[in-house]
């Protein structure tokens, strides 16, 4: 195992949690919903026109991913379109400062940008994965990427809320440098990962319409060995799933917190502490434990336990009137779903990071390119469809009750990974589910 180059690769994830949750969970979602649209007091447009803008740009990294993943493996190139990625993430999401309440497209069209170069990032900096350690330490890798991402977003989220403050319209001139703060952090903080990540082979001299065409043929190829390969096709369907009830759980989590359960701003600072928290223990945890028990093992047990975490998010204001009553003294709305939110973070870690090892020793090394852009297309489709999905259930049933959408989505990656097997490294020829 490389350690200094395992180092570069996971300061990536460090670095792009920044945007992930200050633009998309914590501060930014909240502005736009609330301030920018500020159709209240339920929010109902503001919700969909945020859920349309993510889904877009999901839409876009669904078509390019495996294009792009392709290209790369053909012509050794990673490093260079994830450079291109973080650079148009860093500068379409500085330029979120001049969105004012009221200027909806831009803030709209910034969002569909910015976050299609980091999920494009995403996929490129996992296909970097299968080089870094042998198979049986692929887990454990795959598990610090993401914890170090967790604290990589405790740091960058705990000084922004610290500067910037509250997210309202009395404070909309402080909290609008929240695109600015996330770029800043995300271009310096990423730097280790090009200074330290290799990459492998030479490079391959390849004209632009050729790389096109190239990457087409590789595209379809690839879905012919899909058809041939049940188990890794069964990986993908499951992965499509829980992607789809994790990207709402992220989308709307603090959306929710705001709306739905009323919480004050003391108790959303706590959310945002305690998930980063746990989901960096689940992270480290559980890819610990996929290395002595099986992956597979483990990442069906993340999905049982998504269940539990959304049936509790649903049941949070009854199980407050439940304990109210039990204990014989007040207990609030709040306070259950900062537990509730503990058991989202230890699925929220352990689930991404199964899922991504799981592909990683399943593919072949010299394909992993356009493998991880198979494995981004299944989690931006998951997105499309999830985001547009809960967007039009809570204009009918309102967001407490659209979010039991995600309760079945799981249930669905968990049936979809019933085959999933990996292949046998005992020349036996037999799959295996280690």
């Amino acid at each position: 195992m490389r350690k200094r180059e395992v180092f570069g690769w996971a300061m990536f994830d460090f670095a792009n949690q920044a945007y992930t949750l200050l633009i998309i969970t914590v501060i930014f979602g909240d502005l736009f919903t609330r301030v920018i649209v500020g159709d209240g007091p339920d929010y109902r447009l503001g919700n969909l026109l945020w859920s349309i803008a993510l889904a877009i740009s999901y839409l876009l990294t669904l078509v390019a991913a495996p294009l792009a993943g392709s290209i790369m493996d053909a012509t050794r190139t990673r490093k260079r379109f994830l450079m291109a990625s973080w650079l148009l993430t860093v500068f379409t999401t500085a330029t979120l400062y001049w969105v004012e309440p009221g200027l909806i497209l831009l803030g709209m069209v910034l969002i569909v940008i910015s976050n299609f170069g980091y999920a494009m990032g995403e996929s490129f900096i996992a296909s970097f994965l299968p080089d870094l350690g042998p198979p049986e330490r692929l887990g454990w890798i795959s598990g610090l990427g993401w914890a170090l991402g967790y604290v990589g977003g405790l740091v960058a989220t705990a000084f922004a809320l610290g500067l910037l403050g509250d997210v309202s319209a009395d404070n909309f001139e402080r909290i609008r440098w929240v695109g600015p703060f996330a770029a800043a952090f995300f271009l310096v903080a990423a730097v280790p990962t090009f200074l330290f990540l290799r990459e492998r082979g030479p490079h391959r001299n390849v004209a632009g319409r050729l790389q096109l065409s190239m990457g087409f043929r590789r595209v379809a190829k690839s879905l012919v060995t899909l058809r041939e390969r049940p188990e890794l096709r069964d990986l993908f369907v499951s992965i499509f799933f829980v992607m789809a009830g994790i990207y709402i759980l992220i989308s709307f989590t603090f959306i929710y917190g705001s709306q739905v359960i009323q919480w004050d701003e003391s108790t959303r600072v706590a959310m945002f502490i305690v998930t980063q928290v746990t989901a960096a223990v689940g992270a480290l945890g559980f890819g610990w434990l996929q290395d002595r028990i099986g992956a597979v093992r483990v990442y069906r047990f993340t999905l049982l336990f998504w269940t539990v975490a959304v049936l509790g998010i649903y049941l949070t204001p009854r199980l407050a009137e439940f304990l109210t009553g039990f204990l014989g003294r007040p207990v609030e709305a709040q306070q259950v779903f900062l537990f509730v939110g503990a058991l989202a973070g230890l699925c929220l870690g352990s689930a991404q990071s199964a899922g991504r090892a799981l592909v990683a020793m399943m593919v072949p090394v010299n394909e992993a390119g356009r493998w991880f852009g198979f494995w981004g297309l299944s989690g931006r489709a998951a997105a499309i469809f999830g985001l547009m999905g809960i967007g039009l259930l809570q204009l009918w049933l309102g967001l407490a009750n659209a979010i039991l959408f995600c309760l079945l989505l799981f249930f669905a990656a968990l049936v979809a990974s019933w085959r999933v097997r990996l292949p046998d490294r005992s020349g036996t020829g037999t799959p295996v589910v280690p």
